[in-house]
């Protein structure tokens, strides 16, 4: 486990020393891993950092007004409403690696055209080990690993937590004075909804993915998952009243796991199961069923894409 103070102590000079005098971006998400790199480098070089948050409209439910929330005490925290630009983007991919490249470029662009107007040099972001080591390994390419465009407008990247595996991310979230819903948040990946929603992906098909993400997460809390989600993984047919419809199947998920490298599937009771079917199919017409993924990491990947 990594020795915190020594961290952030060292972490914040070394963030000094790569941006100088220069103006910095930090790619923020909301998530712990954004969240502590934009920390540090607001405490390494105060008003020289301006934190961007890219509503990319595949973000969780309530996702853009939390972030403006718990980061006020950012003023120059920025938030940029890219959803048609990514969706547009997005428009007709349906291969999994290519979604991740395509969000990945997308973001760069938007940071360029903000480092542009605040005439930053740097972006900071959130990268950590096990990001590093699936895309170099090619399990599969994270939008700020593998997913970066090879032409970058950037002087250079900051990443001050990419040796750190999530739990160690963690310490130091809470060593920093993080709000709990940050630091011992659940990950999200970067690529937000759109690896949880299989084939192309469509603002319909977010919208259910990200009504059920909420569902599982509120459901599944006092079981204490690593991670909890719901993906759209297809469409099949069902009942609604005394029609039958071909609607959409949704498949949830939840893991135990210390560091996301392995995973087991969680043994969630059954009475919570069916709470979360219930919940998923009767609040939307246009699903049709619930089923619940029992596969391990490995074979499965966490997320679906």
């Amino acid at each position: 486990m990594v020795n915190v103070d020594e961290f952030i102590e060292d972490a914040t000079e070394s963030i000094r020393d790569q941006i100088g005098d220069e103006h910095a971006i930090i790619a923020l998400s909301g998530g712990v891993d954004s969240s502590v790199a934009a920390t540090l480098a607001y405490e390494a070089v105060g008003e020289q950092l301006t934190p961007v948050y890219v509503d990319t409209g595949l973000m969780r439910k309530g996702e853009t007004e939390q972030i403006a929330d718990t980061f006020s005490f950012m003023e120059s925290l920025r938030v940029v409403d890219a959803r048609d630009r990514f969706f547009d983007a997005l428009e007709g991919v349906v291969d999994p690696e290519e979604k991740r490249k395509v969000i990945g470029e997308q973001f760069i662009r938007e940071f360029e055209r903000e480092a542009k107007e605040t005439d930053a040099q740097y972006l900071v972001q959130g990268t950590i080990y096990p990001d590093r080591i699936e895309s170099e390994g090619n399990i599969k390419s994270h939008h700020n690993v593998g997913g970066l465009p090879d032409v970058v407008d950037f002087e250079g990247i900051v990443e001050p937590v990419r040796d750190l595996y999530k739990d160690e991310v963690r310490e130091v979230a809470r060593a920093l004075g993080l709000e709990s819903i940050i630091a011992e948040r659940m990950p999200f990946p970067g690529p937000g909804l759109a690896v949880r929603v299989l084939g192309e992906v469509t603002p319909e098909k977010v919208q259910v993915a990200r009504d059920a993400c909420h569902v599982v997460e509120d459901e599944t809390e006092k079981h204490d998952p690593w991670q909890a989600f719901a993906a759209v993984i297809g469409k099949g047919t069902g009942v609604k009243g005394d029609n039958r419809v071909h609607g959409w199947i949704v498949s949830v998920r939840s893991v135990e796991s210390r560091d996301g490298m392995t995973a087991r599937a969680q043994e969630l009771p059954w009475d919570t199961l069916q709470r979360i079917q219930s919940r998923i199919t009767g609040t939307n017409e246009n699903v049709a069923r619930v089923v619940y993924d029992v596969t391990h990491k490995p074979p499965a990947t966490i997320e679906y894409e």
